[in-house]
């Protein structure tokens, strides 16, 4: 099984594939537990100097592994078979660690994204899973090119077999399993 994720601030949608790409689980999953924020650099750091903002990312870095292993663990539960990969979307592997640049442009803007997928990530790699990483604007395209005359049949068809929600999101997610097959 191969599990791709579609992570957006505090939640995401989770595509789980067979080898042959057949979607086996789709679902959306919680990153951070209730009443945390979700985007601790972009929502709060504004109002609060560098050691109370790293005092909350650390906060809310122990809320998201609580969480995410939590939903990782269901989904791996429910599987017929287990978990072999999980794709994330890519992030920059120099983003800066320091609080204090983080809570500065550019990086402000990405900084609670990049630390969803780092501990989506690093909760992989305890799990024994692959880790790969992909880029969201060509995933889908990559894989409509190794898919072929296939693409629309394994992209498109699980809104018809499994009905809505089948977004954008969960092709995206999708593609990234196949690509990292």
């Amino acid at each position: 099984m191969r599990l791709g994720i579609a992570d957006h601030l505090g939640w995401a949608v989770a595509v789980t594939a067979s080898g042959d790409h057949e979607v086996v689980d789709r679902r959306r999953i919680e990153l951070v537990e209730p009443g945390v924020s979700a985007a601790p650099i972009h929502y709060e750091s504004s109002r609060l100097d560098v050691a109370a903002t790293a005092a909350l990312v650390a906060e809310v870095r122990a809320s998201v592994v609580r969480a995410t292993s939590a939903a990782l663990d269901e989904i791996a539960t429910s599987l017929p078979a287990p978990v072999r990969s999980i794709s994330l979307r890519a992030w920059p592997l120099d983003f800066p660690a320091d609080i204090a640049v983080q809570r500065r442009a550019p990086y402000e803007a990405r900084a609670d994204a990049i630390m969803y997928r780092q501990e989506l990530s690093e909760l992989a790699h305890a799990r024994g899973w692959e880790v790969h990483l992909y880029d969201a604007k060509a995933v889908v395209g990559q894989a409509v090119r190794m898919l072929a005359g296939r693409a629309d049949d394994i992209l498109q068809g699980p809104r018809a077999t499994l009905g809505p929600p089948w977004t954008k999101d969960h092709r995206v997610a999708l593609a990234a399993t196949i690509v990292a097959a």
